[in-house]
């Protein structure tokens, strides 16, 4: 539980200190002093995978760690900006503080507001009035409804498959999608066997060029199901680590390993490994 002794504010402030005493020069930390917005942003994608890890394993001790290690990203990148007087943590708070605001006039406009409740797409109606506002401030030419990239809202810094699905509901929402599933599956076989094709043609290009556009479809078929593709994947990997781990737990106690074993071997475990789970409560 938190501390009610040490106000949140407090403790915020705290970390706002401790970062910009790691980057000030001559007395800060060498390492924290040569980063920048590039070098820290992996690791920032990163501590956001480590806060979705820890909500897939319902670990609140690691959770709570974990965003507090996405917190350090925010404020890190905020101390950067500010060296170069762009902004601070404080207008981050306001920009995201007056955002939410803003986008909840059924919880804090007016009466009639509130009373009202909320509309049907108020939230993506929200979105694009604001990204044309910013971009007209910015004088990329988008200043009225209609003349903005739909597509362009999409972040590319996204994971890939993330990004594919958004790109395919951004296009779905102005009628640019396939009724039902259906198509998107005979899609799906047809692009595994162009796949196929390029693989037997031996053509490097090809095969990554549609490989993609199979990895593109099947993005395209979670959205339909309404899955997260990156969700299924991570607990596909996870699965394939717990499995393979039974098979090295299991060659261990034959005083063997992976190197020192067949194929048939190893798949001969793989598959109790499954035969186990399927047999364990729940599974």
């Amino acid at each position: 539980m938190p501390d009610p002794a040490v106000p949140a504010a407090a403790q915020l402030n705290r970390l706002l200190d401790i970062m910009a005493a790691l980057r000030t020069p001559g007395t800060g930390c060498p390492w924290d002093l040569v980063q920048t917005f590039a070098t820290i942003a992996p690791y920032t994608i990163e501590e956001a995978y480590e806060v979705a890890d820890a909500i897939d394993r319902g670990h609140m001790s690691d959770l709570k760690e974990e965003l507090g290690d996405l917190l350090l990203q925010v404020v890190y990148h905020a101390r950067i900006a500010e060296e170069l007087n762009a902004f601070a943590f404080a207008d981050v708070a306001a920009a995201v503080t007056n955002k939410m605001v803003r986008r909840h006039p059924h919880v804090f406009g007016t009466a009639e507001q509130r009373a009202a409740g909320a509309p049907k797409g108020f939230w993506d109606k929200a979105k694009a009035d604001e990204q044309r506002a910013r971009a007209a401030v910015q004088g990329a030419g988008i200043a009225a409804p209609g003349h903005e990239r739909l597509l362009d809202a999409v972040p590319v810094g996204l994971p890939a498959l993330t990004r594919a699905v958004k790109l395919q509901g951004k296009a779905a929402k102005v009628g640019f999608d396939w009724p039902s599933l259906a198509p998107v599956f005979a899609k799906m076989k047809e692009e595994l066997a162009e796949f196929e094709d390029a693989v037997a043609k031996g053509n490097r290009t090809a095969v990554e060029e549609e490989y993609g556009d199979l990895l593109f479809v099947l993005a395209n078929v979670a959205r339909h199901l309404a899955i997260d593709p990156e969700t299924s994947l991570r607990g596909a990997n996870q699965k394939f680590v717990r499995r393979f781990r039974y098979i090295e737990d299991q060659l261990a106690q034959r005083a063997s390993s992976p190197a020192q074993s067949s194929l048939d071997e190893m798949d001969a475990l793989w598959n109790e490994a499954k035969d186990h789970e399927r047999s364990e409560p729940g599974a």
